[in-house]
């Protein structure tokens, strides 16, 4: 009876277990065509394990947090003050997420190294227990009753040290794999900042061609304004026609429109360059202007005189040449997996403990008392050797691992090698081009002035047509995009190149 009662409530037990485990289900969703929603607390935060509370009309909105709205606090800027480009580089390098994040990552890999380091120190171990047990009861025999009562108390300390004194260079092996480790680390890191220079810098060129396509286009408006002015002259003169002056003021609301997606183009540059930074969208911030930098053909040195200094310094290169040591140091570390061990074992103990036996008969004679106390003090020091013998191919495999991964680091460092090449090179031709395109830019844009002073000229003295000086505005307004536009692509082609040799970060201007 006893057996079918302990199987029954095993099975019961186990039903009971199973029924917990699947009741689970009511955390999900109940349906996948129907909303899941969530119990909150108070505060309106996501209670996690809860079962989903009843649907609402809410539909597939979550319910608000109030601790999530928080928006992010804008960094202290000068409201007065313009800032240069270098300036904006200071700013988003401190208040940039991925930087910190980077900075941890490197502090890391470098605790990862120290633990390694430490494996060559011995190990020393402390351990005190402390026990306690009593008992207690009652007998009778022949008429007689005894009362026992016992307790036995005691405390053990022990101190421990394990010691690996040479083990063929594992350790050793180990340790410079970690501490490759952490230089690939610290290479990511200043690739982070280096990445985050250029799209600064390139949010920053963008955000000057948009203000100066902004100026363009106002001054487009000014001159398309001039031209109205001129063919309603005209036409009140008895010169010009009506289809002169709609002409004119067409031209009038075109370059109005061309004004507003200008203004919309600058802002939007503007975001783009704050979210670049890492900073809040709600920062306001006075950008500086770089129409003042020079461009010049000396500015693109020749190719083959900056490649072999680029590829010593390209953080992708190194990472992968660190790569590469870290896997040898792996296949050492393999290596010495088959070799043995020494090591130094070492312990000591003190005890101590306590016996209280006491018997009460019940006639009430004087009991009969036994105590027993004692310690105790022990050590030992071994040394010994542990060979490896069998392990049924793991270590075989674990070397063949290691000797492969070194393969594939040397592949990979030939094959960045080659990428960062192809990138110095291609950033070096884009430069050429863009320097190249921003002096005929200017050309066209000096003449195409010249063309429209002279038909807007040659219109108010009425022997020019409303059709050659519309064609003169427009070109001259294409002509000082175009400008633009070259010299914003000159700017970030220098800046291409500069990261593309892994410079970028050595003086931003």
């Amino acid at each position: 009876m006893r057996r079918r009662e302990a199987a029954i409530a095993a099975v019961l037990s186990a039903v009971w277990l199973a029924g917990c485990a699947t009741s689970a289900l009511d955390m999900a969703p109940e349906r996948p065509d129907r909303p899941w929603v969530p119990a909150t607390t108070e505060t309106g935060e996501i209670i996690a394990g809860e079962h989903q509370a009843p649907p609402t009309a809410a539909g597939y909105v979550l319910p608000a947090n109030p601790a999530l709205g928080k928006v992010p606090v804008p960094p202290s800027v000068d409201a007065v003050r313009r800032y240069s480009l270098s300036e904006l580089i200071d700013l988003a390098e401190s208040s940039n997420p991925a930087t910190r994040i980077a900075w941890n990552d490197a502090r890391r890999a470098a605790l990862v190294a120290g633990v390694a380091e430490s494996a060559f120190l011995p190990n020393i171990t402390a351990t005190a227990i402390g026990g306690y047990q009593g008992s207690s009861g009652h007998q009778t025999a022949v008429g007689t009753g005894f009362s026992n009562n016992s307790s036995l108390d005691g405390t053990v300390s022990a101190l421990s040290l394990q010691w690996l004194l040479f083990d063929f260079g594992e350790r050793a092996a180990v340790v410079d794999a970690a501490k490759q480790g952490s230089v690939i680390s610290n290479i990511a890191f200043t690739a982070v900042h280096q990445q985050l220079i250029y799209r600064v810098t390139l949010t920053f060129y963008n955000h000057a061609a948009a203000q100066a396509r902004l100026a363009t286009a106002t001054q487009s408006l000014k001159n398309a304004q001039n031209v109205q002015a001129a063919a309603e002259d005209r036409y009140k003169h008895d010169i010009g026609t009506v289809t002169e002056v709609a002409q004119a003021r067409q031209g009038t609301a075109q370059a109005n429109l061309a004004v507003v997606q200008a203004t919309g183009g600058a802002e939007d540059a503007y975001l783009a360059l704050i979210t670049a930074m890492g900073i809040s969208p709600l920062t306001k911030i006075k950008i500086a202007e770089v129409s003042g930098r020079k461009l010049s053909p000396s500015m693109a040195a020749p190719v083959e005189s900056i490649i072999s200094q680029a590829l010593a310094r390209r953080p992708d290169v190194q990472s992968a040449y660190a790569a590469q040591k870290a896997s040898l140091a792996n296949i050492r570390a393999a290596q010495a997996e088959f070799k043995s061990k020494f090591f130094l074992s070492a312990n000591g103990s003190y005890s101590s403990g306590g016996l209280n036996v006491t018997s009460l008969p019940s006639g009430g004679q004087q009991p009969p008392t036994v105590n027993i106390n004692g310690n105790h003090l022990g050590s030992s020091i071994f040394a010994g050797v542990t060979v490896p013998l069998y392990d049924g191919g793991t270590r075989d495999a674990q070397l063949a691992r290691a000797r492969a991964e070194a393969d594939s680091a040397d592949t990979r460092l030939t094959q960045v090698r080659n990428d960062a090449v192809q990138q110095i090179v291609f950033a070096d031709n884009a430069l050429h081009t863009s320097l190249s395109a921003y002096s005929a830019s200017q050309a066209l844009e000096a003449a195409a002035q010249t063309t429209f002073d002279s038909a807007l000229a040659a219109y108010r003295n009425g022997v020019g047509s409303i059709t050659d000086l519309t064609l003169a505005e427009t070109q001259l307004l294409q002509a000082k995009n175009g400008a633009t536009d070259a010299y914003s692509t000159a700017l970030s082609a220098a800046a291409t190149l500069a990261l593309s040799t892994g410079s970028l970060g050595a003086a931003p201007e």
